[in-house]
């Protein structure tokens, strides 16, 4: 296989760039994609070709005459979740007054199903590109490079983001929780939270947990982790049982998030026992159902909605730069402010 010369910065891999790099004819490499009969030996090479580059079929070039579609591609980890879906809606209410519509991925909080969406929705062109989260496969970030359009990242706050970044650091958000609680005088503190390694803003959480009450020299780790992503109203009860029955002194308890502390109140209820008076619970997110429970959810409150609007408007400048000519990555980070939002529960 040949040397590539592929120029990152000119724009995102073509098929002739795929076709030099493979030594073969571009006629080769569409009947490859197409998954016409080809060599073995030759098939194996152009693949290397695509993977190496980045390259991502164009499904949309044939149909419109532009080569370029008005989607924005919009990947969350849950549409279930009234938070993303908040995101979602301040999104669209940035985006479709100029034209722009929504085509909406739900990765189920898999890396490897984000990769697959990333590579479907490119072959439609999109204009822009707005995920969730700061972390992906390595074939994801490469094709989110070479792409040639505005990426945000949202709900994150990487170091190192793929374009720009929309969001809040969720270990901090945790901490401030924590310090919260032991402001009002709890040292026995639980953590309900999941099971899955897929949810990361979870596992930044439970590592902001940590790492406060390491810091105030609360030393036992009274944590329960149980239940597959998303966490639901469900997992709440079960975890909070299993917290009290390993440590029955527990004086408060965060949980990863609202819907968590909905299921551990209502078992709490079951048990008899009176939240604040004989446990606190918080939560985390600012959920409806905070504030509907009884008692309402001490809880970490978060703007979704603004975060898609901040990402709806960044989206739009790096769109109106490139039709000016200026083409690039921007690296702009926009940090999201969250608050400790006190209510009855702790």
């Amino acid at each position: 296989m040949a040397a590539s010369t592929f120029d990152p910065t000119g724009g995102p891999p073509r098929m002739s760039d795929v076709a030099r790099l493979a030594g073969v004819s571009k006629m080769t490499v569409s009947r490859v994609l197409a998954g016409h009969s080809v060599a073995l030996a030759t098939r194996e090479r152009v693949q290397k070709a695509i993977d190496e580059l980045g390259y991502v079929a164009d499904a949309a070039a044939g149909a419109l005459s532009s080569g370029r579609s008005e989607f924005v591609a919009v990947l969350v980890p849950s549409l279930a979740s009234s938070n993303f879906s908040d995101t979602v809606r301040g999104l669209s209410a940035s985006l479709e007054p100029h034209g722009l519509q929504l085509l909406i991925g739900d990765t189920d909080y898999h890396l490897d199903r984000e990769e697959r969406l990333v590579r479907s929705m490119l072959r439609h062109q999109p204009r822009c590109i707005a995920l969730t989260g700061s972390r992906h496969t390595d074939a994801t970030r490469t094709l989110l490079r070479r792409s040639g359009v505005p990426v945000v990242e949202m709900w994150d706050a990487p170091s190192d983001p793929i374009d720009a970044a929309v969001g809040f650091s969720n270990v901090s958000a945790a901490r401030a929780m924590v310090r919260y609680l032991a402001d009002k005088g709890f040292e026995r503190i639980g953590f309900l939270g999941g099971a899955s390694e897929l949810d990361r803003r979870g596992l930044d959480r439970l590592k902001g947990f940590r790492a406060q009450m390491k810091a105030l020299g609360f030393d036992d780790d009274r944590v329960i982790r149980l239940g597959d992503s998303p966490i639901t109203m469900s997992h709440g009860a079960p975890a909070m049982s299993a917290l009290l029955e390993q440590w029955p002194d527990t004086q408060a308890v965060m949980c990863v998030s609202d819907m968590s502390a909905f299921g551990a109140i209502m078992e709490c209820h079951r048990r008899g026992l009176s939240v604040p008076d004989d446990i606190a619970i918080a939560g985390f997110g600012n959920f409806e159902v905070a504030a509907c429970c009884t008692p309402s959810i001490t809880t970490v409150s978060v703007d979704a909605y603004g975060i898609g609007l901040r990402t709806g408007e960044i989206l739009l400048a790096a769109l109106e730069e490139r039709e000016k000519g200026i083409v690039g990555h921007t690296g702009k980070r926009v940090r999201v402010t969250y608050s400790v939002l006190p209510r009855e529960s702790a």
